[in-house]
């Protein structure tokens, strides 16, 4: 069996004396598309970080494909391929002419190098739009253009951060489309975002971490089974009181009990007569307009595991 692309054993990174990674262990197995998932300040970018080679972890060990960071740095940054989630493209030059500086820092063959550009502009479909300046690209096509860049030298691990941000939903999917075609390629994809729905689509597994530590690891469907309640969703004539919440948040089967835009928020596990004691309970003090029950989605299993609190 192979090693795994990336394998992180007890990783700990301290900036003096705030901790911004705990003893974090995972291992992402070649040919798998990863999600990183976590909210502002929980250490996804410190991770990616080390990962990179760009930071030094302060203990632990870091090891992609098959090499460690702290001795084989150089060696291992050849190997990867990176968006960042500001792309980083040379505005004034043409697409093909940010290609070809990218392909001479990664010494890409001089006899390979045309025909790998015009292979990538075509995957991207920006072939016609080659010659003219990056700064006169939306978005998205710059979006893809770096996703171009970013495979130019063949890599085997690409990084990607945020892949889909500011760009419309054509740009979104043909995106969603490049990165489940490199699965079957055989490459393996490390996703850092923040839109749930995509880590859902392309993830074969996620990570979410919150204050340096995991807290889960499993693929979104699993982690839906898991950690995911059955919510109901009531509209009610009137707000409810603040009786009834706690009326509410007392009955077993009952985990959480919020309200927003109107719409007082259930959450079920377990217990099947939840349901209807939790109907009683409201239409005895309110008259119920709507009722909806829906399973989990990647959403409210991430707000379960991370809390609702902003972070900066």
């Amino acid at each position: 069996m192979s090693e795994p692309a990336i394998e992180l054993v007890e990783m700990t990174k301290r900036f003096r004396n705030f901790t911004a990674v705990d003893r974090l262990s995972l291992t992402v197995q070649r040919g798998e598309v990863f999600g990183l998932l976590g909210p502002n300040g929980s250490g996804k970018t410190t991770t990616v970080n080390v990962i990179s080679g760009l930071s030094r972890p302060t203990s632990g060990t870091v090891r992609v494909l098959g090499r460690d960071m702290l001795t084989e740095p150089r060696s291992v940054r050849r190997l990867l391929g990176t968006i960042p989630q500001e792309t980083a493209l040379y505005e004034e030059l043409s697409a093909e002419a940010n290609l070809r500086f990218h392909g001479d820092l990664f010494d890409v063959p001089r006899s390979r190098l045309s025909s790998r550009i015009d292979e990538l502009l075509r995957l991207v479909q920006l072939e016609d739009r080659r010659r003219d300046r990056v700064s006169t690209y939306s978005g998205g096509m710059k979006r893809r253009l770096a996703l171009a860049r970013a495979l130019l030298h063949d890599p085997e691990l690409l990084y990607l951060d945020e892949p889909t941000l500011g760009v419309d939903v054509q740009s979104r999917r043909a995106i969603w489309d490049h990165v489940l075609d490199l699965r079957t390629r055989g490459k393996t994809v490390l996703i850092t975002t923040n839109y749930l729905e995509e880590a859902s689509a392309l993830g074969d597994r996620l990570a979410i971490i919150d204050r340096g530590r995991l807290v889960a690891l499993d693929s979104p469907q699993e982690l839906k089974s898991r950690y995911g309640d059955t919510v109901l969703d009531l509209v009610l004539e009137l707000a409810p009181s603040p009786a009834l919440l706690v009326r509410l948040r007392s009955i077993d089967g009952v985990t959480a009990v919020n309200t927003a835009d109107g719409t007082l928020k259930v959450n079920l596990t377990g217990d099947p007569e939840a349901t209807g004691r939790v109907v009683t309970a409201v239409t005895g003090e309110a008259k119920l307009l709507r009722i909806n029950q829906h399973e989990p989605d990647l959403d409210e299993v991430f707000l379960q595991l991370t809390g609702r609190e902003l972070r900066d």
